[in-house]
Formats: C-alpha cells, sequence, structure tokens
C-alpha cells in the first residue's frame, strides 16, 4: 500500500527549509561550536607542549645520573641547569595559553610534564644541596616577561608597561607527585655510587628518604589519589636503599667494590602488596 504524500519522514528539503540560518537557537549552537572547537585545538596544542617537557626532563635526568662517574660533577650540573632552562622555556608556552583560562579545565592535558619536570629540578637541587626543593622554590622560576606589541608612537611609558609579567603555578599535587617519582631516581642513584666506590651516598640517601616517606605517609587518605598509588613504589625504593645500606654495613668488608652493585641489583626487596594503599 501506498503512503500518502506528505506521510513517513520529512524530506530532506522540508528540514534544510525549517533550519533558518537567522534563527538564534542555531546562531548559539554556532557560538557552541566555536568554542568547543577553540578549546579542543588548545587542549591537543597543550598535550604536544607536555610530552616535549616530558622528554626534555627525562633527558636531564639521565644526564644527572652520570654525577656519580665524572671527575667533576659541576659540568654536568651547568648542562642539565642549561637544558631545565630550555625546560621552563617550554612551560612558558603553557602558561602562554592558560592565560585568561581555568587551569584545571586543562590541567589532564600537561599534569604528566610537569610532574616530571619537578622530578628533574628536585633531582638537581638535591645533588647540589643534599635537600628537597620546596614548591615555593619550584614557582619562583616559572616567572616569564612576555612583550606585547604597543603602537611605536606611543610615548616611553606605554612602551614599558607592553611588558607584562606571565607566572606558572605548579599544583600542590603536581608537586607531591613529582617529588614521589623522584625517590626511584634516588636509588638509582645509590646503586650506582656504591659500584663507584662511594659508600657515604647510600646512609646519606636512606635518611633523606625515610623522611620523604614520613612525609607522605602523613598525607594518607587525604591527598590525590595517585598519591596513595605511587606509595607503594616510594616503600621499595626505600627498601632497597636500606637493603644496600644493611649489606655494606654487615658485608661491606667480604665483597669487593666493583662487585657491590651487582650484589644490590639482583637482591630483590619483600615488601607486602597491601603495603602500597594507604
Amino acid at each position: 500500500m501506498k503512503k500518502r504524500e506528505g506521510e513517513g519522514c520529512p524530506q530532506k528539503q522540508d528540514r534544510d527549509a525549517s533550519a533558518n540560518p537567522s534563527s538564534p537557537v542555531i546562531a548559539a549552537f554556532k557560538v557552541f561550536q566555536q568554542e568547543l572547537d577553540t578549546k579542543h585545538d588548545k587542549y591537543e596544542r597543550l598535550v604536544k607542549i607536555s610530552r616535549d617537557i616530558t622528554i626534555e626532563s627525562k633527558r636531564s635526568i639521565f644526564l644527572l645520573h652520570r654525577v656519580t662517574s665524572v671527575p667533576d660533577a659541576e659540568d654536568v650540573l651547568n648542562e642539565a641547569d642549561v637544558k631545565l632552562d630550555g625546560v621552563r622555556q617550554k612551560i612558558g608556552q603553557i602558561a602562554d595559553e592558560l592565560k585568561g583560562e581555568d587551569i584545571y579545565q586543562f590541567h589532564r592535558a600537561f599534569t604528566p610534564g610537569i610532574q616530571e619536570y619537578v622530578e628533574a629540578v628536585s633531582f638537581l637541587h638535591y645533588i647540589r644541596h643534599r635537600s628537597l626543593i620546596s614548591l615555593e622554590e619550584i614557582n619562583a622560576r616559572l616567572v616569564f616577561m612576555r612583550t606585547e606589541k604597543a603602537d611605536p608612537k606611543c610615548s616611553a611609558e606605554a612602551l614599558s608597561s607592553a611588558a607584562k609579567v606571565l607566572t606558572f603555578q605548579v599544583t600542590p599535587s603536581d608537586y607531591l607527585l613529582g617529588v614521589a617519582d623522584l625517590t626511584g631516581e634516588l636509588m638509582r642513584m645509590c646503586i650506582s655510587s656504591v659500584g663507584n666506590g662511594d659508600i657515604d651516598t647510600p646512609f646519606q640517601l636512606s635518611q633523606f628518604l625515610r623522611q620523604i616517606h614520613d612525609g607522605f605517609s602523613y598525607i594518607g587518605n587525604t591527598g590525590p589519589y595517585e598519591v596513595s598509588k605511587k606509595l607503594h613504589t616510594l616503600r621499595q625504593s626505600l627498601g632497597k636503599v636500606e637493603d644496600a645500606c644493611y649489606t655494606l654495613r654487615v658485608r661491606g668488608s667480604e665483597i669487593p667494590k666493583h662487585m657491590l652493585a651487582d650484589v644490590f641489583s639482583s637482591r630483590t626487596t619483600l615488601i607486602d602488596p597491601e603495603e602500597g594503599v594507604v
């Protein structure tokens, strides 16, 4: 049986005719489309910048591990400083993108890179000063000068005011997660130090890692969820360093120095898996 004309699904021409471009609803949705496209484009740019920050920060960390095997560690530290200056310029690009935006709308886009930067800069700070860098010290170095285009006919005061200060603030959660990752690098530094005949560094690292572990234990369930996940890795790193110190203290005179690193790397630390859940 044939359907009468006009019955069933409306024709495409009828739909096109009903979609009035001058309708306020259509105009409003076009504005929404532009806003969403702009937000997604900015998000993708932040992801790419974060990847660059992660790569350069990892290279700085690999470079810093050479301090245990070179005669002049200051040259390595200065080279790492130069690399981290380049990373800070990348973070300045993030600050440019977030100017006038809500940082937490885009936080997931750049948090991996910021955590890796915190890990690298705190590793450098520990090697130089044997202490933990504070969040305030990290944020103090993330201040950038930006010059805006000004009319050349303006006065000198107007031209000087065109230079504006732009800042980026590392969040406390990113700082904590970066410090948690630092413990793994300190554990590797401990093993490599012993392999090069440095017997004092493992005991210094053991005391430092205990202090970090105590600080994270005070946070408990009040901190971000990722912190409790990384606490298990922190305990594993601390256990390996303490195991190395125990071996040095008890059997250090029995094992040749060039074999100590192999002994430590072959030993496994038995930690209850449930200890990682706080």
